[in-house]
C-alpha cells in the first residue's frame, strides 16, 4: 500500500473533463498554496476516457495527472463502473437493471448497472485494465477508489435470477433442505423444481422472510464478487497502490463489512446537515456514522467526500454552512480516525444534475468565506499532520451492527416506531454525550479488549455469537442486551425458545409476554424511585437468576421488571425489556464506565463532543463544539493546546464551531 495512504491530508475532489483546460493549471496552482495535498479524479469519466468501443483518449487525464504532479499533488483515480456510457448501454441493454416490476433503470442517471452483468464486467474490467497500465507507474498516482458509493439494486434481470438459483443450490444442495430452511409449505409455496427458484419478482412485501434475506445476501455476494474483480486487476498492474471504497447515507441495506473485506481501509462521504433544526441531531449521528466507517476495517479511514457548500440538486437546497461549521465537521471526522480529507467539490458544477450541490469555490470562480474556512482547515491539518500521522482512536466500549439484523427487521417490521439502526444510534449518542469512545463493529467480530460492549436486537442468532457474548461477560466484561433478541434462528424462523431464546443463560431471564407499544410512551421506576420514559416494546419479565433494577409503573405489567442485570461469570449482563429514554441509558452508562475505570467527560453541553487518537508518544484530545451556541467545558488538568500553541486552563471556552486539540500524555 502507498506510504501516502496513512498521511493526515486534506484533498479535493475535482472534474477537469467538466472545465475548460485553460482553468486546470490555475486550479492546480492555487490548490497548492491552499494546501491541498491530494485530488481524486475520474469516476464519472468513461465516456470521456473510452468514446466508443476500443476507442480511447487518455490524453486529457494525462495532462491533468502530470499537470497535479508538476504541484506535487497526489492523485486518487476511480474505477468508471457506475457510469456505463451511452455507447455500451446501447450496445449491451442487459447491462440495464431490471425493478421487481419488470420496468428497467434507464441511462441519464448513474448506477444504472447490474452487478452481475456479464457485458459489464468485461466492458468494465477492459477500461480499468487500460487504466491502471497506462497510471500504475505514474509518481503522482497513490491509490484507487473502486466505482461510487455502492448500494443494493435489487435487480430482477434474467441473469440476476439464473445466478440467484445457483447461489440457492449451492447453499442448500437438495431441494428438500431448501423448502426445510426457507419454510415454503406455508402457503403452499414448496419448490418441486429448481427452475421454479428465482428472484422475488413483483416486490410484494408479503413474501417469504427467509427466502428475501437469502435474496439479500445474495447480493451482498454479488457486489463483493464484482468489487473483487476490480480489486484484481488494481493490484495486478498497481502492487503498490491503496483500494478503498467511498460508502455513504448510513444505514445502508449493503453488508458494508463484507464489501470492504478486501479493501485496504474504508472510506465515507460525510455531508453533516446544515439546517439549524437538525443541530440537536446531526452532530451525533455523524460521530456514529464516523464509528461505523472506522468498524468497518478496525482501523482508520479517509472522508473520500466531506461537505463544502450547501448540498442541493434533486432536492432543495440546504442551508448555507454557519461560520465554522466546514471546519469543525472536517475535524470532528479527523477525531474520529479520519486520515484524509477531501472535500466535494473544488468548484460548484455550471452543467448537469449536480450544478447546486455547492463546492468550496462558486460558480462565479470567485474564492469566498467557505474556501477562506477551507483554506485555514488545511493550514492547521498540514501543521499537526507530523503529530497525528500514526495515532488512533482507542476505545474499551463497543457497539455491536449487524446487516443480517438491519435486513430481517427491514423485511418485518417489529412496531411502529422501532427502527433497529436508530435505535443504535440512542446508544451511541448517550455515549458520546458522556464522552466515552466507543467502537462501533460487525457483531461476530472478536470482543478482545472491550469492557463494555452492547448488543441491540439479536433479533437473528446463532450459537456462535451466544457462546461469545457468555464468553466476554465470563471473562469480566458488561453485556447489555435489548429485547427483540434471540427471536430467530439466522435461517430467518422464529426459535421455538422462551425469549431471549439462546441468551435466556446469560441474561438470567424469561420474557413471559410483550406489549408492541410502538409509538406510545410508558413510565418504568428504577430502584432509587426515579421515573424515566420508555417506548416501542415492553417485555414482560421473569426472574430466573437475574435482579430487576427497574420495574414498569402502568398498565396491566405495573411492577414486573423492565430490566434487570445478571451476574454471570466476573461479568455482567443487562436485559433491557423496553427502549428507554436517553437519561435512563446515560446513568447506566455512567455506572459501567465507572465500574470499569473507563475515562468519561460528564456534563459536557448539548452538542459538544470529545475524542481521542492516541500514539505511541502522545494522545490528542479533541474538544469540539457542533453547535451555534457558544460553550464551556472543564478539563481533567490544564493542557497544551497544539492547534494553537498555547497552555489551556481547565476551564476551556469554544465558540460557536470552535475546536481545540490539546496534547497528553501517552496512553498506556
Amino acid at each position: 500500500m502507498n506510504k501516502h495512504a496513512n498521511e493526515v491530508q486534506v484533498g479535493v475532489v475535482y472534474y477537469p473533463e467538466h472545465w475548460d483546460a485553460s482553468l486546470w493549471e490555475e486550479d492546480a496552482r492555487l490548490m497548492k498554496e491552499t494546501g491541498v495535498r491530494v485530488v481524486r479524479l475520474a469516476e464519472f469519466a468513461w465516456s470521456r476516457m473510452e468514446s466508443s468501443s476500443g476507442v480511447y483518449h487518455f490524453e486529457w487525464l494525462d495532462q491533468a495527472i502530470d499537470l497535479f504532479h508538476k504541484y506535487n499533488i497526489r492523485v486518487v483515480l476511480c474505477t468508471p463502473t457506475n457510469t456505463p456510457p451511452r455507447w455500451l448501454t446501447e450496445l449491451r441493454p442487459d447491462i440495464l437493471p431490471r425493478n421487481a416490476d419488470g420496468s428497467i433503470t434507464h441511462p441519464g442517471v448513474r448506477g444504472h448497472r447490474c452487478y452481475n452483468s456479464e457485458p459489464l464486467q468485461f466492458y468494465g474490467l477492459r477500461i480499468i485494465e487500460k487504466m491502471t497500465q497506462r497510471y500504475g507507474g505514474h509518481p503522482a498516482v497513490i491509490g484507487w477508489q473502486t466505482d461510487n458509493e455502492y448500494w443494493m439494486i435489487d435487480c430482477h434481470c434474467d441473469a440476476c435470477s439464473d445466478k440467484f438459483r445457483e447461489w440457492v443450490k449451492r447453499k442448500y444442495g437438495t431441494l428438500e433442505a431448501l423448502n426445510r430452511e426457507w419454510g415454503t409449505v406455508v402457503w403452499s409455496g414448496e419448490y418441486s423444481g429448481w427452475s421454479q427458484v428465482g428472484v422475488p419478482y413483483g416486490g410484494s412485501r408479503h413474501q417469504n422472510p427467509s427466502y428475501l434475506l437469502d435474496f439479500a445476501r445474495f447480493q451482498w455476494d454479488c457486489i463483493e464478487e464484482f468489487q473483487r474483480s476490480q480489486i484484481d486487476v488494481i493490484r495486478r498492474n498497481c502492487p503498490h497502490h491503496f483500494v478503498t471504497h467511498n460508502f455513504h447515507t448510513y444505514p445502508q441495506r449493503l453488508n458494508l463489512y463484507q464489501t470492504g473485506a478486501d479493501l485496504d481501509f474504508a472510506s465515507f462521504d460525510y455531508y453533516p446537515n446544515t439546517s439549524p433544526d437538525k443541530q440537536s441531531t446531526g452532530p451525533y449521528s455523524g460521530a456514529l456514522a464516523l464509528d461505523v466507517t472506522r468498524g468497518i476495517k478496525r482501523r482508520n479511514f479517509w472522508i473520500m467526500e466531506q461537505l463544502s457548500g450547501s448540498p442541493g440538486c434533486w432536492f432543495p437546497t440546504w442551508r448555507a454552512p454557519y461560520p465554522g461549521f466546514i471546519r469543525a465537521f472536517a475535524w470532528q471526522a479527523i477525531a474520529k480516525g479520519a486520515d484524509t480529507i477531501v472535500h466535494f467539490r473544488w468548484r460548484t458544477a455550471v452543467m448537469g444534475a449536480e450544478q447546486f450541490w455547492h463546492g468550496l469555490i462558486d460558480p462565479s470562480n470567485i474564492p469566498g468565506r467557505r474556501f477562506a474556512e477551507f483554506a485555514e482547515f488545511c493550514g492547521e491539518v498540514n501543521a499537526l499532520s507530523g503529530k497525528l500521522q500514526g495515532t488512533a482512536p482507542k476505545h474499551e466500549a463497543a457497539i455491536l451492527l449487524s446487516h443480517e439484523q438491519l435486513e430481517a427487521l427491514r423485511i418485518q417490521p417489529q412496531v411502529e416506531g422501532m427502527d433497529y439502526y436508530e435505535n443504535v444510534k440512542d446508544f451511541h449518542r448517550a455515549l458520546t454525550k458522556l464522552g466515552i469512545g466507543c467502537d462501533v463493529i460487525e457483531w461476530t467480530q472478536p470482543l478482545d479488549g472491550y469492557k463494555i460492549v452492547v448488543a441491540p436486537s439479536l433479533y437473528l442468532l446463532s450459537e456462535e455469537i451466544a457462546a461469545s457474548l457468555e464468553r466476554f461477560a465470563a471473562a469480566g466484561g458488561t453485556v447489555i442486551v435489548t429485547n427483540r433478541s434471540g427471536v430467530k434462528h439466522m435461517n430467518n424462523q422464529a426459535a421455538m425458545l422462551p425469549l431471549p431464546g439462546l441468551l435466556a443463560k446469560c441474561t438470567g431471564i424469561r420474557v413471559e409476554e410483550y406489549d408492541p407499544i410502538g409509538l406510545d410512551s410508558h413510565r418504568v421506576v428504577n430502584a432509587a424511585g426515579h421515573s424515566f420514559m420508555v417506548s416501542q416494546w415492553c417485555d414482560i419479565i421473569s426472574l430466573e437468576g437475574a435482579e430487576a433494577i427497574a420495574w414498569y409503573d402502568e398498565d396491566f405489567y405495573s411492577g414486573v421488571p423492565a430490566v434487570t442485570v445478571n451476574s454471570f461469570g466476573q461479568g455482567r449482563v443487562y436485559y433491557l425489556g423496553t427502549h428507554p429514554e436517553e437519561a435512563y441509558l446515560q446513568e447506566l452508562f455512567t455506572k459501567e464506565a465507572e465500574a470499569h475505570g473507563i475515562q468519561m467527560f460528564p456534563g459536557l453541553p448539548e452538542g459538544v463532543q470529545v475524542a481521542l487518537r492516541s500514539g505511541e508518544s502522545a494522545a490528542y484530545l479533541f474538544v469540539m463544539n457542533l453547535s451555534r451556541q457558544p460553550h464551556q467545558i472543564t478539563l481533567p488538568a490544564s493542557c497544551h493546546s497544539v492547534l494553537y500553541d498555547k497552555k489551556r486552563q481547565e476551564t476551556l471556552s469554544l465558540e460557536p464551531y470552535g475546536i481545540d486539540i490539546l496534547e497528553l500524555p501517552a496512553l498506556v
